[in-house]
């Protein structure tokens, strides 16, 4: 029997995910869906489309009054087993962030701090603290596009490291203190030794 209500709880668990993902009612609908879930919702708060708010255990998320969470946002309790992840009071959580915490460890991000978008959250954060995100930067000119190039090595072969002066340049354009900003000569970006999902 307990397996058979177990069984239940978890096809209820994820049917409601589901809607609560796809449905509209940031402030009405989503929070309705996800409380019926387990998961401590406040007063107020904000549910962007497709947050994915901890499937297995959803008790072991709160999200305090105030809180918005932006797009495509995901908040995981659990790695080997669940943990415990607090959003204070007028946090804000930006789009396609992920907040994951481990297993016996509550991960709080405090009252009023505000994570940019597309950062990773595996430690607290302080309240009224500013989280930016990573910063994309050129790293090298394309001479090949990658959807023509014939293959990866082909592409990396086609790239011109970006130089950073450390100086300025004198007037004649001369320059033996140009440095090299990111990468190297033969895979400027980085991307040899990387797995496909890895770019």
């Amino acid at each position: 029997m307990q397996m058979l209500t177990s069984l239940y709880r978890g096809l209820f668990n994820r049917v409601f995910h589901f809607l609560a993902r796809q449905l509209p009612g940031a402030t009405s609908i989503r929070p309705l869906l996800h409380r019926w879930r387990g998961v401590k919702i406040g007063k107020n708060v904000f549910i962007g489309d497709e947050v994915y708010l901890e499937n297995e255990y959803p008790e072991c998320v709160e999200i305090q009054d105030g809180v918005q969470i932006s797009i495509r946002a995901i908040i995981l309790a659990h790695t080997r087993g669940p943990g415990r992840v607090v959003i204070e009071k007028e946090a804000y959580v930006g789009p396609n962030t992920v907040v994951v915490t481990s297993a016996g460890k509550t991960l709080r991000i405090g009252s009023g701090a505000v994570i940019g978008a597309g950062v990773v959250i595996t430690n607290d954060v302080a309240p009224r603290t500013f989280i930016g995100p990573p910063l994309a930067r050129p790293v090298a000119t394309v001479t090949i596009p990658l959807s023509r190039a014939g293959c990866l090595d082909d592409f990396i072969r086609g790239l011109i490291p970006i130089r950073v002066h450390s100086k300025p340049l004198p007037a004649d354009g001369g320059g033996a203190s140009n440095e090299l900003g990111q990468g190297n000569k033969t895979d400027p970006a980085g991307l040899r030794g990387q797995n496909n999902d890895e770019r």
